[in-house]
């Protein structure tokens, strides 16, 4: 008796343990739902995601949000005396929207949730300036990254929650190598995680800084992406915890070219390995993983279309063949915003 009762309960462990696992398979979607929010003319690599609205950022000083529950969206434009601002980097914090423009002058902007109002908190001149990604820790300290002006990644921080920034000395930063530096592709090649932050470069080498304590100190890891190459390397990366992180990009001028342009970690960066080798997407303009999927569910947009795995990238499925789309966040975990050339849509993933 005793013995049937110890093997039913063996049987009911397992049953259990099955049913979990069935609980968080991912689906494999087949298909994509897409509502237009917004068309205009504009190029926009720049989204960010604040409860019922989708702030973003593009060319000629565009700037504003579009609502995702029926309410109004508001439209603006920056101009800076003649000089047409382009925007590739935004983040936010609970008060306000920061958006960074490339190209010298390099202008950061703070605008108030509450009344849109616009201030100017950064100004930086140099001849090779040129900022290319934004996040905030908290409501108090955030960074961004860009080019180096020197032999060093441009970073600049603030502690006061977006007043004020201050750039950091190249002593205090790596060095790079020369004819490496970033691009700003997406507002994906710096990506955050608690108190820790990683950095993703390409051109002559394609790297992975990271910081565990929110850019203070440094450590570089090499990967297998392709490099060498004035426009190759690592374009977007995330993280889906601090462990768990996928980078791609490839070759800008080779857009079709599908090796060495997609790996996988599991150590928070340490290693990298190549995945679906001369197999699916080739240049890849933004990664993101799927909320809720354990770091398994991945979207792809970029040059040949939008794709998704649900193997930690081993297989991708192709859901669309539009190449028009720059960058990518998740609202939830099957729904999602995307932005590029002329349009902001809203995307639903199907089974």
């Amino acid at each position: 008796m005793r013995k049937m009762i110890f093997i039913m309960l063996i049987i009911s462990v397992l049953g259990s343990c099955k049913a979990n696992k069935a609980v968080i398979q991912n689906p494999v979607y087949s298909k994509i739902e897409v509502d237009t929010l917004w068309n205009g003319k504009i190029s926009c690599r720049a989204l960010s995601i604040d409860t019922d609205k989708v702030w973003y950022a593009g060319n000629n000083g565009s700037y504003g949000y579009l609502s995702l529950s029926s309410e109004a969206n508001f439209n603006g434009t920056l101009a800076r005396e003649s000089k047409k601002l382009e925007f590739r980097s935004i983040a936010q914090t609970t008060k306000y929207v920061f958006i960074l423009s490339v190209e010298n002058p390099a202008l950061l902007y703070r605008i108030s949730k509450e009344d849109s109002q616009v201030k100017l908190v950064y100004e930086e001149h140099h001849e090779k300036v040129f900022y290319d990604s934004m996040q905030f820790f908290n409501d108090s300290e955030g960074i961004a990254i860009g080019d180096p002006t020197e032999n060093c990644p441009s970073i600049i921080k603030t502690a006061d929650g977006g007043a004020t920034w201050q750039k950091i000395p190249c002593n205090a930063l790596p060095e790079l190598a020369d004819g490496e530096a970033f691009f700003a592709a997406s507002n994906t090649n710096l990506i955050s995680k608690g108190n820790k932050v990683w950095l993703v470069s390409g051109g002559k080498k394609a790297r992975v800084f990271y910081s565990g304590d929110k850019g203070n100190t440094w450590e570089a890891y090499e990967t297998p992406i392709v490099q060498g190459g004035t426009m190759t390397g690592i374009f977007t990366a995330d993280f889906y915890d601090e462990s768990i992180g996928m980078i791609a990009g490839g070759n800008y001028e080779k857009p079709e070219q599908n090796f060495q342009n997609k790996a996988i970690t599991f150590n928070g960066g340490k290693t990298w390995a190549l995945v679906a080798e001369n197999q699916d997407f080739g240049y890849a303009s933004c990664v993101q993983f799927f909320p809720d999927s354990q770091g398994k569910a991945i979207i792809s947009v970029g040059a040949t279309g939008i794709f998704y795995s649900n193997d930690s990238g081993s297989v991708w499925y192709k859901l669309s063949d539009d190449k028009d789309f720059l960058t990518l966040r998740f609202i939830n975990k099957n729904t999602a915003v995307a932005a590029g050339k002329n349009r902001i849509v809203k995307i639903t993933f199907k089974e």
